[in-house]
């Protein structure tokens, strides 16, 4: 992974009519569903077409992720269907131990060399959905594969037994942000609900939010939804070009600290505002 993904836009794996066009959507990386999009009768067809979904997406230029279903009955059945070459990650939900994430790296590692593919090539987002995990999410963060921690907003409302907004998920979003920042992975979701795909207003504030709180990325369930997500995670061109001064200022420094724009510069920020400029590719 070279950068965070800033949309991970979700399409049902029994529905190629729609996975066939979610390449020209705009996400940064779609999630080929086999869990809560599929009804369990429906399970074996969307199963089947799933690693279908995967090659079709991948050969298009697409980055493909799959969400698999986390019980015993349909995992293994799941990733002999979708690990296949053009799989960049699977989204492991409900995750409750890490030792599920090492159960999992044992099976892909068996996976990867039947099928030919480089071994630690499939990677992990392990998914959040419930306080008993969230105590656990250092553990669980340091797992192998990893390359992201989410919040599953919806089911860890449930679990709290409140609607999912800031004031009932904000420290989870952010106890996640801070475990994803601590080992350089991806924090996705946000403190909301993302199943609204009407009141995209609303949807651009959550999304603010979850990336002031530190949060790199969220899922989104509508391609109406993948442009702001890319904005509101995205990198303005106001940011950038404050990155770029504060550097120009930092360069004409004759100590330690300079003053830009009536603000003290130190080390931190120049740091911060490199990373910025790296990220965007201009450094």
């Amino acid at each position: 992974m070279t950068r965070n993904w800033r949309s991970l836009l979700f399409v049902p794996a029994g529905a190629p009519q729609r996975w066939r066009k979610a390449h020209t959507r705009g996400a940064d990386a779609l999630i080929i569903d086999l869990e809560d999009s599929t009804q369990p009768d429906d399970k074996p067809a969307a199963r089947a077409q799933a690693g279908d979904a995967v090659r079709w997406l991948h050969a298009e230029g697409a980055t493909v992720t799959v969400r698999v279903n986390n019980d015993a009955t349909c995992l293994i059945e799941d990733l002999l269907a979708v690990v296949t070459p053009g799989l960049s990650a699977l989204i492991l939900p409900k995750v409750e131990h890490a030792a599920e994430l090492a159960e999992l790296s044992v099976v892909l590692d068996t996976l990867e060399h039947d099928r030919g593919l480089v071994r630690g090539s499939v990677r992990v987002i392990a998914v959040i959905e419930s306080p008993r995990a969230l105590e656990r999410v250092a553990q669980i963060a340091d797992g192998p594969r990893l390359i992201g921690v989410s919040l599953g907003s919806e089911d860890f409302a449930l679990a709290l037994g409140r609607p999912p907004t800031p004031q009932s998920l904000g420290l989870a979003a952010q106890t996640i942000a801070y475990a994803a920042a601590a080992r350089g992975l991806m924090g996705i979701g946000m403190a909301s609900g993302i199943g609204d795909y009407t009141d995209l207003d609303a949807f651009a504030r959550d999304a603010r939010l979850a990336h002031a709180a530190g949060l790199t990325g969220a899922m989104c369930i509508h391609p109406s939804q993948v442009p702001v997500l890319n904005a509101c995670f995205g990198l303005s061109a106001e940011a950038v070009e404050d990155a770029r001064l504060i550097l120009e200022a930092w360069d004409r420094r004759v100590d330690g600290v300079v003053s830009h724009q009536g603000r003290m510069i130190d080390q931190p920020i120049v740091e911060r505002a490199r990373r910025l400029l790296t990220s965007a590719g201009l450094l």
